[in-house]
């Protein structure tokens, strides 16, 4: 019994046996838990300086409309300049951010205008780094069968540090304010500031030049223009935009409506991180892709349903219970999508692809944060939760009367990928 519990965990952490990616993983794993702090403290002070749940809606507008506007055309940057440089770029500039936010909260200079300017700052910088960092992935897996269990590890690692960042920046808050957990999430970009220095992968071949208009156009047909891609981005983004809004309303529900402050909200994120983290490894512990498909119903239908039940919740215990399903819904879905459609895109268009994805989920996220504010001051944050739940299901359904179609389509992928059945 020990060896086999031993073997799989190993069979697990396969992707792990690639030194690179284990070096990625690594460096990743410390700065994304200072993300994540980040993130909380930055509602957090939002909510505080303006009592506004309207206002609150415009941090995530601004952190993530970027993405809505430069996403795909940084996918064709993704395509044709060195990811790996990219990153470099973007995760020095996230560093400087963070850096900066911390200075003007220590200070007393900080404001709502500067909390805007900062956000818009970053979300620029996440449009071109989330395609660059999605494609990377398989450049440092040597073995490219082990590709979904890189993706199912990196929602892992992601959730993960939902789990503690926003669990440890609850408590840092409560003691010592907003400020030290930015400074926290500065510092942290040296772990993967040094992972990819000491990260060494072989140059892509060169793409032949286009104009940045015409590879748009390319990417979009590519995209758009085979039915398996385009009905995986659609579900993506449907779930997006209504239902990912939640987090933005968070602060509402942890200080009105369960009576609680920074630490209610924390325990509320994490409980949500530790869902995501139960998926990740769900997720990560399958033996094939074969069967996706079906997990991104079923894990669109749950955290439809949990998001229902948690904005009808006043108990603090039910809530939380709640977070910790839609959390495990949440990845199950979006990771699957990643995956299959890691699996099927070509190599060429493969930033492309991506920066698409990034613009399903963070890019439709803002056009959501803001209609869930300006919805949650007009008729209440309960009621507005509700809805999203139930566009949430009525959405995946949609998607189960595609899944015949998606099936036929790869599966000559599969079999030439020597995939076994081809069941998505």
């Amino acid at each position: 019994m020990p060896l086999f519990r031993i073997q799989g965990v190993r069979f697990a952490l396969r992707a792990l046996e690639s030194p690179n990616y284990r070096l990625f993983f690594g460096g990743q794993s410390l700065s994304l838990i200072g993300t994540w702090m980040q993130q909380l403290a930055m509602g957090w002070l939002a909510y505080r300086l303006t009592n506004s749940a309207f206002l609150l809606g415009i941090i995530g507008f601004s952190s993530q409309v970027p993405t809505l506007l430069i996403g795909p055309l940084a996918g064709v940057y993704s395509d044709r300049w060195d990811r790996y440089r990219i990153l470099i770029v973007t995760q020095s500039l996230a560093m400087l951010q963070a850096l900066a936010l911390a200075a003007l909260t220590f200070s007393g200079l900080v404001t709502f205008g500067w909390l805007v300017a900062l956000a818009l700052f970053l979300g620029f910088v996440n449009a071109f780094d989330i395609p660059a960092r999605q494609s990377f992935i398989i450049q440092i897996v040597e073995k490219k069968e082990d590709l979904g269990n890189a993706i199912a590890l990196n929602s892992l690692m992601f959730n993960g540090a939902r789990l503690i960042g926003p669990s440890v920046a609850g408590i840092i808050i409560s003691f010592t304010g907003e400020g030290a957990c930015f400074l926290l999430n500065g510092l942290s970009f040296a772990g993967i500031l040094i992972a990819l220095r000491a990260i060494r992968v072989l140059p892509r071949e060169k793409q032949p030049e286009t104009r940045v208009w015409q590879g748009l156009r390319e990417g979009f047909s590519y995209a758009f223009g085979f039915a398996p891609i385009r009905y995986i981005l659609l579900q993506l983004a449907a779930i997006s935009f209504m239902g990912m809004p939640y987090a933005v309303l968070m602060p509402v529900f942890a200080r009105d409506i369960l009576s609680g402050g920074p630490g209610t909200l924390g325990l509320l994120m994490a409980c949500s991180g530790t869902g995501a983290l139960v998926g990740a490894a769900f997720l990560a512990a399958r033996k094939s892709i074969l069967g996706l498909g079906k997990w991104i119903v079923y894990g669109s239908v749950l955290f439809g349903g949990a998001i229902i039940v948690f904005s009808l919740s006043t108990a603090l215990w039910l809530s939380s219970l709640m977070m910790l399903l839609s959390g495990f819904g949440m990845i199950v879905q979006m990771a699957s999508s990643n995956t299959i459609l890691q699996t099927i895109v070509e190599e060429d268009k493969r930033g492309r692809v991506m920066s698409f994805f990034a613009f399903a989920i963070i890019g439709t996220t803002p056009l959501g944060s803001f209609f869930a504010g300006l919805l949650g001051e007009k008729i209440g944050v309960v009621p507005t939760l509700a809805i999203s739940g139930i566009t949430c299901i009525a959405g995946a359904l949609l998607f189960a009367g595609r899944l015949p179609q998606i099936r036929l389509m790869i599966r000559p992928i599969y079999q030439r990928m020597g995939i076994g059945r081809a069941e998505s």
